[in-house]
């Protein structure tokens, strides 16, 4: 079947979907978020997608809003059949959703209708979901509420970052996609409408989420730390500067000792909470790069509080 596909996306998570597709269709072309000024020098850095669609000669366009004139009428130039989106970052309005005669499908990082939103991985993780998955599924007006395609789980390992869990998901989600595709695609697959119940939705990050409140349990902060790694990442004030904690583990619990309390276990810097403590494995200072949390103790004077 010669069939016009259009692909959307935009950070690490799209590049096993784009890859793949590639690799068993030709694509018409790819439209990605802009560049965007990163790290300390705020240079512009193109998105992920971007850089790969480059190196595999797909042509590419990167409209600041999908609905603006010039990126509509490249869209409809290209005349998809279908359009695949991988974590693309903008909302499709029913003028592109109506457009292939395929439909637009979505891979998205969660066993729908539980996590429907913009972080799904951060939020199964920060709940203490058991296991998690990916979900092919037809997009509709709404947020994440379109009917399914196909589904598969995956088991959250214990210590898994979000940033771990994500590249895991992202190969998952890929190989899922390329299974589902021809069955879609030759109407053998009947979408399945999402049910009501256990419908959940995972909000866009902040930066201050990442703050940790240490009047909270240990458990719930590991999960935190976890969560958000490596965005918006975990930190705590540390001498007049957010110290960032990447990795963490739950320590021996202490008595007559209030949270917020600063302590050695382990050899390790921990932390008091409302129930337990929190063992800082892996600690960033303020301009510094990450290090073992050993190795911050040997420079980290008045630690004990």
């Amino acid at each position: 079947m010669s069939i016009r596909i259009v692909f959307m996306g935009s950070p690490e998570f799209s590049l096993p979907s784009l890859r793949r597709l590639a690799e068993r269709y030709p694509l018409t072309g790819v439209i990605t978020q802009p560049d965007r000024p990163s790290g300390r020098g705020r240079r512009l850095t193109p998105p992920p997608v971007k850089r790969l669609a480059e190196e595999l000669g797909i042509p590419l366009i990167q409209p600041r809003r999908l609905r603006e004139e010039e990126a509509m009428g490249q869209l409809r130039r290209w005349e998809p059949d279908l359009i695949v989106v991988a974590a693309f970052g903008q909302i499709l309005r029913p003028s592109v959703l109506e457009l292939p005669r395929f439909g637009c499908v979505n891979v998205h990082a969660s066993l729908l209708p539980r996590w429907r939103g913009a972080a799904p991985i951060p939020s199964a993780i920060l709940q203490g979901d058991s296991h998690t998955g990916v979900t092919i599924m037809l997009m509709d007006p709404g947020v994440d509420t379109g009917p399914v395609l196909s589904q598969r789980a995956t088991p959250i390992q214990a210590g898994e970052t979000a940033g771990e869990l994500s590249e895991r998901m992202a190969h998952l989600g890929a190989e899922l996609l390329l299974e589902t595709l021809p069955r879609h695609l030759s109407g053998e697959l009947q979408p399945q409408p999402q049910p009501q119940e256990g419908a959940t939705y995972a909000s866009m990050l902040k930066k201050e989420d990442g703050r940790l409140d240490f009047n909270q349990p240990a458990m719930e902060l590991e999960r935190r730390v976890r969560a958000f790694n490596p965005w918006p990442g975990a930190f705590m004030d540390w001498q007049g500067g957010p110290l960032k904690v990447h990795r963490a583990s739950l320590g021996s619990p202490v008595e007559d000792q209030l949270p917020g309390m600063r302590l050695v276990q382990a050899g390790l810097p921990a932390m008091v909470t409302s129930k337990g403590t929190l063992l800082l494995e892996e600690l960033q200072p303020p301009g510094k790069r990450p290090l073992p949390g050993r190795d911050f103790l040997r420079g980290a004077r008045h630690w004990e509080s």
